[in-house]
């Protein structure tokens, strides 16, 4: 299908004090058009940090990225934010919601940034509140939603723009066991439909039997990077 994203010799180094701590030791990773990645490790291993320098959310301090054919890494920062805008989506632990808005109107806002009219925004985020089983909740606002509830819209408003990529940090931190499995199959069910590339960061070894690919990281490296062959979709039934 084609390679979607492409890290070649990723370094980041930060300094803390008078010493210099290497979070991205060089790494060098391909994934292709449609793959669901997790990227797993332990607190302290660069995780988070590779997903945030993939998602150009943070510049490397040396090396090249390059999404759908665009070497990111080379961008000013508002030709970033239009890329971003337009070709990715993100979940975050946090959520990230507006508080004033509704479910609705948070799930819509990255239509606005399309141009789609309201009425279009908000039959599109209704949609995708309905696929994460929390159409209930359309007219809440964050204050009136509990913390597995946000999630789900944060969920939602990633998906409402069908990006080439969705970049998620943790995002079923917030909910209980059960409810995990059953929103990581509507995500990943998703990606597929539309052919998103899904990367994401989350420290549950269980999630990472769900993708098609586990790669793992130690100090900055990755130390392995293992395709599932025999993803666990069955055992959801």
């Amino acid at each position: 299908m084609g390679v979607m994203i492409q890290a070649e010799n990723l370094r980041k180094v930060y300094r803390i004090g008078n010493e210099k701590v290497a979070a991205l030791a060089g790494i060098d990773l391909t994934i292709e058009q449609g793959e669901v990645c997790c990227i797993v490790g332990q607190s302290g291993s660069g995780k988070s940090t590779l997903l945030n320098m993939l998602a150009g959310l943070e510049k490397p301090t040396r090396g090249r990225i390059t999404i759908a054919g665009e070497r990111i890494t080379e961008m000013d920062e508002d030709s970033l934010t239009l890329f971003r805008q337009k070709n990715l989506g993100f979940i975050f632990q946090s959520y990230n919601l507006l508080p004033r808005l509704t479910a609705t109107e948070n799930a819509a806002l990255p239509l606005l940034f399309h141009g789609v009219d309201k009425t279009k925004r908000n039959k599109a985020a209704l949609r995708e509140l309905r696929e994460m089983g929390i159409e209930n909740r359309a007219h809440h606002k964050p204050s009136e939603m509990s913390g597995g509830q946000q999630q789900r819209v944060a969920i939602a408003r990633a998906f409402v723009v069908r990006p080439k990529v969705i970049f998620a940090d943790e995002p079923t931190g917030n909910l209980d066991s059960e409810t995990t499995m059953t929103v990581m199959q509507t995500m990943l069910d998703r990606a597929a439909r539309f052919g998103i590339t899904f990367v994401m960061v989350t420290h549950e070894p269980d999630l990472s039997l769900l993708c098609d690919r586990t790669i793992t990281l130690r100090d900055g490296k990755i130390i392995s990077d293992e395709r599932n062959e025999n993803k666990i979709t069955e055992e959801l039934k």
